[in-house]
């Protein structure tokens, strides 16, 4: 079952989704993924690595649901020890080890947190156990979990690590590890891994139906959303990796599934790092969940919320609400609060829960479940960013069990994704390469901490086209080279794709990309070959989102916020 020829490029770039096309119509495929969030692309770089012929779809961009709306956090979930939910904590914890230390150690960074107390003894004693019994899960994986243990801190040394807290808000804390991650880059960096090991992955591919002989399915009816090409793609077992699109994915077979996906709406804001002054982030308990105030770069993230969604899955709504919601509750335990105008950036992502009997969206379960709902279709749901690996096990278990002869286990474990091999050296070295290039050292490291050892492509980019070098109007984290990079090898087919998710760039400037947007667009249209008026339409199309957001951002409910959001274009329909 090993692949017909295994591919050694490390691209995603228009030639080889075309070539994945070709490929994908042509011949009977062990697995076809289907959905490219973390859990469908863990998947296919879990199935391609055992040798099994591996095809991955996505209907819109890598990670351009759930995967790239999240808290940006690889964690235990230190919450869960409250619910006595040991086995995922310790599931978490291992993974979080993994990713820091082996897999994408460019990609995940230890970050430090405070736990506020606010009761004297009993309750340091009370979470200080928790913290306890995290550290001893992190080392449950046979390995130092790559963080360091939790601290005890008195109410003095938090008024000198975090200024701007209120005086009065706490009586002392707790720190403790966990870490970070650029989301969305690590499911595009893993999509190309898969494609590196042999996948035939192609973004913006739509499924609309599944081919089915009886009962069977054999494979699904695709639509290239950018040639408009209609085609069927056949394979002995096909996994439905859809995230909260699971329910309507199930409903195209025909059959009821077995569970139902809920989607739970949590927003996020994005604060300028000097809004307050602090050498860590914070945890915050409030009536309903926690709220994470994660340091961001130069920036803050803080969140979240935790609703009901029932309306557009493709581009929920953040409301004024939400929005006040967060600031009331992180504002209550700063000496100076933040407001409306100290927001640079919002953002609103589903979570896929597992439905069961309660009502409240933070009852539900975080863990997941894997189903042979159908003969040849495998469904994997639920569960948490941190455990996509373990969940992409399961469902190429469950799909191997099915095939012909015997299947190697899964091997993820040991496989790194593209950049991180190296990465510590290059890493200590960069104060000569950017002397070598003539670049400041701490470009250097934002890019060796977005690419990891690929960064020498960027690197040759600028060589070749000093140009390059200069940063993107409005942004000036990121530099131009990098979104030539997206277009030609990080598979990104539209503006929003590289301004939304190969850079954060829709969410960490003020203007949300607005003045960056026609520079990227121009760059975007030398690799893709766009014309003027294609370069112009993407443009628009992109500050119509922009404008869209804003204007949802200020409605009082999710009905008037999701119905001005979807007054911009949609690019899935725009390209038919």
């Amino acid at each position: 079952m090993a692949q017909n020829s295994v591919s050694r490029s490390n691209k995603i770039g228009p030639e080889e989704r075309a070539a994945a096309i070709e490929a994908l119509k042509s011949k009977e495929l062990d697995i076809l993924v289907v959905g490219g969030g973390i859990v469908g692309t863990g998947a296919a770089l879990d199935a391609v690595t055992r040798g099994l012929s591996t095809g991955l779809l996505e209907a819109r961009d890598w990670a351009s649901g759930t995967s790239s709306r999240s808290s940006k956090l690889v964690h235990g979930g230190i919450r869960y020890l409250e619910q006595l939910d040991f086995g995922l904590v310790r599931e978490a914890l291992i993974e979080r080890g993994l990713l820091l230390q082996r897999i994408a150690p460019h990609l995940v960074k230890p970050v430090r947190f405070l736990y506020p107390l606010t009761k004297p003894v009993w309750e340091r004693f009370y979470i200080g156990a928790g913290m306890f019994l995290y550290d001893i899960f992190s080392y449950s994986g046979g390995r130092p979990p790559g963080v360091p243990h939790h601290r005890h801190l008195t109410k003095r040394q938090i008024q000198r690590s975090i200024p701007s807290l209120a005086a009065n808000a706490f009586t002392g804390g707790l720190t403790y590890y966990d870490a970070q991650v650029d989301d969305a880059r690590y499911v595009s960096s893993l999509a190309r891994t898969a494609s590196f090991y042999g996948a035939h992955v192609a973004s913006r591919v739509r499924v609309e139906g599944f081919v089915k002989v009886g009962q069977r399915v054999v494979g699904v009816e695709a639509h290239d959303l950018q040639s408009g090409e209609r085609f069927e793609i056949r394979a002995k077992q096909v996994v439905n990796a859809t995230g909260v699109w699971t329910d309507d994915t199930q409903a195209m077979v025909g059959e009821r599934g077995q569970f139902k996906v809920r989607a739970s709406k949590g927003v996020h804001l994005l604060v300028p790092r000097d809004r307050f002054q602090s050498t860590m982030g914070m945890i915050l308990r409030t009536e309903k969940s926690v709220l994470f105030v994660i340091p961001w770069g130069r920036h803050w993230i803080i969140g979240t919320t935790d609703t009901d969604w029932n309306l557009d899955k493709a581009h929920p709504a953040a409301t004024a609400a939400d929005i006040d919601y967060i600031l009331e509750h992180v504002n209550q335990v700063l000496a100076v609060p933040l407001t409306r105008e100290d927001v640079e950036g919002v953002y609103a992502g589903l979570r896929p829960l597992l439905a069961g009997e309660s009502d409240q969206t933070s009852k539900l379960s975080r863990e997941h479940i894997v189903t042979h709902s159908v003969p040849g279709l495998v469904v994997v749901a639920g569960g948490k960013w941190t455990t996509y690996r373990v969940m992409a096990k399961d469902a190429i278990d469950a799909a191997a069990d099915a095939l012909d002869g015997k299947i190697p286990p899964s091997t993820t474990q040991d496989i790194a994704l593209l950049g991180a091999e190296g990465y510590q050296a290059a890493w200590n070295k960069r104060g000569k390469i950017a002397r070598a290039f003539g670049v400041h050292k701490v470009r250097i490291e934002h890019l060796l901490n977005r690419y990891g050892v690929l960064t020498d492509e960027l690197l040759d980019l600028v060589r070749s086209r000093p140009e390059l070098a200069e940063p993107l109007p409005g942004a000036d984290d990121y530099i131009q080279a990098e979104v030539v990079y997206a277009a030609s090898h990080e598979g990104a087919l539209h503006l929003e794709d590289v301004l939304a998710r190969r850079t954060r760039i829709s969410i960490e400037a003020w203007d949300r990309g607005v003045s960056a947007a026609p520079v990227a667009a121009g760059l975007m249209a030398e690799v893709l070959g766009w014309d003027e008026e294609r370069t112009e339409s993407e443009v628009q199309n992109y500050l119509k989102r922009v404008a869209a957001e804003r204007l949802s951002q200020e409605q009082p409910d999710d009905a008037a916020a999701d119905r001005v959001r979807l007054e911009a274009p949609d690019i899935a329909s725009v390209t038919e």
